[in-house]
């Protein structure tokens, strides 16, 4: 196990880390539908109340936040972890929002039935270079009616013109990232614990021959008791996938060949985010205890657009 240095406890199912330019990090606590900042000094402080169930979280062309909310999940305790389990009893709907640092004011840019679309647990979000932004839905697990949503993957712009269901169906999609070049967008299946990949051909837009089974091409699975959870990108096009179950980041080439696996001691492992001079400095989610660590990579870590 990698040697790893505690930057923050006692969160609430932390998630989304984004790494600040004066070395603070913000990211979601969603049990609480919070937006924290850490601080270097080892203060904190709440950026944004939301609601809900903040999740994925980005910064924009306009430094502003890009919050992906789920609408909220119930939660169980379990051998200590905090364990999301199905819908929220208050479930106030998928949507995107966008957050103004400075006020901490929260404005809905997305909802459903916004361009058509249904939003139902928006999940995880990254911006291309051209200032739109991909996200995934994982839907919505109703334990009482016996379902899960039928979900995709979508593209928007950070105006709040254009909003599409670029990817339908995906089996519940949840981490999202782009290659190095922006040719590729990864995608990460929980359930299936799968690895996808799609072909970009222009902003917002995916191959839709890529395989027999639709736009996405299957890249790696791992054996084992594992889910995939959300992603990094490394430098070098490596997709580092934040693992539950047998807990850690796998590391894996385009290729569809596992680099390394990097061992955790939380069961939901759920987060990867680069920072530093550098950009080895990993910072990691260990939601289920409620921690954010930090160890160094042993490369470096993508550089965001924004």
């Amino acid at each position: 196990m990698a040697d790893f240095e505690l930057v923050a406890d006692g969160l609430r199912f932390p998630e989304g880390p984004v790494i600040m330019p004066d070395g603070s990090v913000i990211l979601v606590e969603i049990a609480l539908g919070q937006i924290t900042r850490l601080r270097p000094d080892g203060t904190r402080s709440v950026v944004a109340k939301t609601g809900g169930g903040p999740n994925g979280l980005a910064l924009g062309p306009d430094g502003k936040l890009y919050c992906c909310n789920n609408g909220g999940f119930e939660y169980l305790d379990s051998n200590g972890f905090l364990v999301p389990h199905g819908i929220a009893h208050d479930y106030s709907g998928g949507r995107i929002e966008r957050i103004d640092l400075d006020t901490g004011t929260v404005e809905t840019l997305y909802k459903t039935g916004d361009h058509g679309c249904i939003l139902r647990g928006p999940n995880d979000i990254v911006f291309d270079e051209h200032g739109g932004f991909w996200f995934t839905d994982h839907g919505k697990v109703d334990y009482a009616k016996r379902c899960h949503d039928i979900v995709g993957i979508f593209y928007a712009k950070a105006d709040g013109s254009h909003l599409e269901e670029v990817v339908f169906p995906s089996n519940n999609p949840n981490g999202v990232g782009l290659s190095p070049d922006g040719k590729t967008l990864y995608a990460a299946e929980t359930y299936t614990c799968r690895l996808m990949k799609f072909n970009i051909t222009a902003p917002g837009k995916v191959a839709a021959d890529a395989g027999p089974g639709g736009p996405g091409i299957p890249v790696y699975r791992p054996a084992g008791y594992k889910f995939f959870d959300s992603l990094g990108m490394e430098a070098n096009g490596n997709i580092c996938v934040a693992t539950i179950g047998e807990c850690g980041i796998s590391v894996i080439s385009p290729e569809g060949e596992l680099v390394e696996f990097v061992a955790t001691d939380d069961i939901f492992t759920t987060n990867i985010a680069f920072g530093g001079e550098d950009m080895r400095d990993a910072y990691i989610c260990l939601s289920g205890s409620g921690r954010l660590v930090k160890t160094r990579w042993a490369r470096p870590g993508l550089k965001l657009n924004y």
